[in-house]
This record gives C-alpha cells, structure tokens and sequence, in this order.
C-alpha cells in the first residue's frame, strides 16, 4: 500500500504543511563542493590530460589519448542507420514537431527611426558555439538531445557541442542516432564535471563555448552553478514534477499513471493531484494501489509517491487554481472540462497541458514544445528552454546631428547631476 500524503485546504495548517511538502534542498554538500572545485581547477590547469585521467577514473575507461573519446560523425550516421525503423521514424517525427514549434520562437532584429533622424533598434545574433550535455549509459535520454540541439540549431547557433559519457564503453545508440537527427556539430564521449569545465574553458580538444545547457547529476549541476559567468548556462534543475488539477471527470486511471510518469523518474520527483472532488481522489488512490504493481519501476514510484506526493482537496476549482499557482510546478495538467478558460488564470507554470486528453508524457517527446522546464517553484520567474536562449540582444543607436545634440542636453544635465563630467562634457561636446 502507498501512504501517499493526503492534505484539505479547509484545514487551518494547510498552507504550511503544502510549503513543507514542496521544499526540496537541492544544494550541493561541502564534499560535492570541494570535489567539483578541485575538478574544475585542474581541467583549466592541465587541459586534456585532466578531463582524460577523470574519464577513465570515472566512467572505468582505458583512453589513452583524448582522440579516443571523439565520436566522430560518421557513427553517428551508422547509429541512425542501425536502430529499428520505428525508432528512427519516431526520433524524425518528434524532432520535426519540435523544430516547427521552436521556429515561431526565433527573434529578428528590428529598428525604427524618430523623426530627428535618430535610429534606434535591436540586433538579434545567435551564439557562435553551444554545448549540450546529455547524460550516458543506461540512463541516456534521446528526446533530451532533441529538445536541447533542436532550439540552438534553429537560433542559428554555428556550432553545437555534445558530451556525453560512456562508462565501461557502453554507448547508446539512441542517442547518437538523436545527435544525427538535431544535427549535433561534434561529440565527445565525457561526462561528469570534468565534461562541463571542458566546455566552459575549453582544452586542447573540447573548444571552449558560450553557453552550456542539458541535465545531469549533483557534479555536473554543481559544476554548471560554478562556470556560470564564465559561459552561460540554462538552469540548474530539481527533480522532475507534476500537478494534476482535476474536476472529478476524468478517468481515475489516466490520472494515476500521469502521476506515475513523473514518479517513475526518481524517488525525489513529486506528484501531486488536486481536486475539489473527495470521492474522486479516493478513486485515484484505488487505481494507484490496483496499477502499481504492473509498472516496471514500481518501487521508485512508491517511494516517489510516499515521500513527496500528495492527493489535495480544495474547496472549489478558484482555489485549486490559487494552489497551482502556489506550487508554480514544472508540468501542470489542466484535466478539466473547459481548459482553455481556465489557462488564463494559471500565473506561473512550465508548461500547461490543457484537457482530459492531453498527457504530459506527449510533451516529453513529440508534442513540439520543450521540456526542458523549471523546477522548485522557478516557474515563477523561469520559462522553458527555447531558441531565444541561443540568441543575444545587442541594441542599436544611432544619432543624427539634431539627435545627438538634442539627447546630449538631457545626457549632460543628469550626468552632472550624478558628478561624472567626463560623461556629461562627451555628451556637450555634440551639442549644437
């Protein structure tokens, strides 16, 4: 049996008990710490040499030269070649839904010019090189490279960066395949913090780039918190997280297994369902009990469920709206019979999956938009991944003679104002 957390809004604690439930310390202990600063310290120092020695330390290889740890493009080609039809079929549907979504993201640069002659404007420019990093081994996820290259590549970005590591030699085909179709630039069989400080100073091998996105574990979120402001980076994530918001009409069932779909990712992953609804939540908890024994990793999802999900009664559907919006969650499923009402009113989300038949899982692939999504209540001020963030803003002035010495009176009085003369004698030289 789960003993999944069971919370009432009509309880005078319940706000702070729901405030307890959603804390998560994602942060780094000193150990982690000190272990990615010795890392990060020593690949900038030595280069190659470093990231080679952690790689086989790591990851249990036997690499002699950095030489070995390229994948060069050609295997990636073999790997799409070689994988099942439907696969390749799969991987070439998700990642023209995903590109013809990301298209209507890209930015363009515009200006305009006043009446004085004066030009103001924005040049849009996509970063010149990009590194993605995907994890390895079994826990290798394709769709993760197709959401992460997908949106650089349609930026523009000249040059797109993957590591990922293969420890023991085991490589996933499916992901090279997934590296061929986004069109990845350059591989590197690396993984860990070593992989990131690579990337973010580069080697004599792993050309340094500008910004660095993709999901890893403890070192390597840890390490991208560090080279941050020496490159960028997309965000630190938490565990993966979903909210149901449902009016009792749904199928019990469908709402267990999305529940499941987030649990099944790790024991820190968190599953809540809302509902005014009390006998339908107790449904859902039945169908839990009945499903859970069918699924393949059912011993995560029940400690996924137990220590961090919940079933949530509210008074009415205004309010489960105020809780969703409190929980600001990753994927929030809008299982409701008029979504498109009830959108407007949802403030902070990743992303919102509006109907009775739109699962989460959909995103996760082949929907089009991206799942790369904030974690940790981060919706609140963070949006998904997209082309906008493989591309810069650089704005634009140019001032004819009227304009300069028109905009130089109100330059020069502020700038005294602010006792930097230098800055307000630039402006007055101009002044006609």
């Amino acid at each position: 049996m789960v003993d999944i957390t069971r919370l009432d809004s009509a309880n005078d604690d319940f706000w702070p008990a729901l405030e307890r439930l959603l804390a998560w310390d994602g942060v780094s202990d000193e150990q982690v710490n000190a272990t990615v600063r010795d890392i990060l310290a020593n690949v900038k120092r030595r280069g190659d040499a470093a990231v080679l020695e952690y790689t086989n330390r790591f990851d249990r290889m036997s690499a002699t030269a950095m030489a070995e740890l390229i994948i060069p493009q050609e295997r990636l080609v073999r790997a799409l070649a070689a994988i099942p039809a439907a696969q390749r079929e799969a991987l070439e549907f998700s990642a023209a839904r995903v590109r013809g979504y990301h298209e209507h993201q890209r930015q363009e640069s515009w200006s305009y010019t006043e009446a004085d002659g004066t030009l103001l404007g924005q040049q849009v420019t996509p970063l010149e090189r990009a590194g993605l990093y995907v994890p390895g081994g079994k826990a290798a996820y394709p769709s993760s490279v197709l959401m992460n290259a997908i949106p650089a590549k349609v930026a523009g970005v000249a040059e797109l960066i993957m590591v990922v590591p293969t420890p023991d030699g085991e490589v996933n085909e499916l992901v090279l395949a997934a590296a061929a179709v986004a069109g990845v630039d350059r591989v590197f069989a690396i993984g860990g913090a070593q992989a990131v400080a690579a990337l973010a100073y580069g080697t004599e091998s792993v050309p340094q780039v500008d910004k660095i996105v993709g999901p890893g574990n403890i070192y390597v979120a840890t390490a991208k918190g560090m080279v941050f402001g020496t490159v960028g980076i997309d965000m630190i994530a938490g565990p993966s997280e979903i909210l149901v918001v449902c009016d009792g009409k749904t199928d019990p069932d469908w709402i267990a297994m999305d529940l499941f779909s987030q649990a099944e990712h790790d024991e820190d992953a968190q599953s809540i369902l809302v509902s005014p609804d009390g006998a339908f939540l107790d449904q859902v908890a039945a169908s839990i009990e009945r499903l859970l024994p069918t699924m393949e990793r059912r011993e995560m999802i029940t400690t996924s469920l137990r220590e961090r999900g919940a079933l949530v009664k509210v008074r009415d559907m205004e309010e489960a709206i105020a809780v969703a919006n409190f929980i600001a969650p990753e994927h929030l499923e809008l299982s409701v019979e008029d979504p498109l009402a009830m959108a407007p009113q949802i403030k902070h989300a990743g992303a919102i999956f509006m109907g009775r038949y739109t699962a989460e899982a959909l995103g996760d692939y082949c929907a089009g938009p991206n799942h790369v999504l904030p974690t940790s209540r981060t919706a609140r001020f963070s949006s998904p991944l997209g082309v906008y963030d493989f591309q810069k803003r650089s704005s634009l002035i140019m001032c004819s003679a009227e304009g300069a010495s028109g905009l130089g009176k109100s330059a020069s009085v502020l700038a005294r104002g602010e006792g930097l003369t230098a800055h307000a004698r630039s402006a007055e030289f101009r002044i006609k």
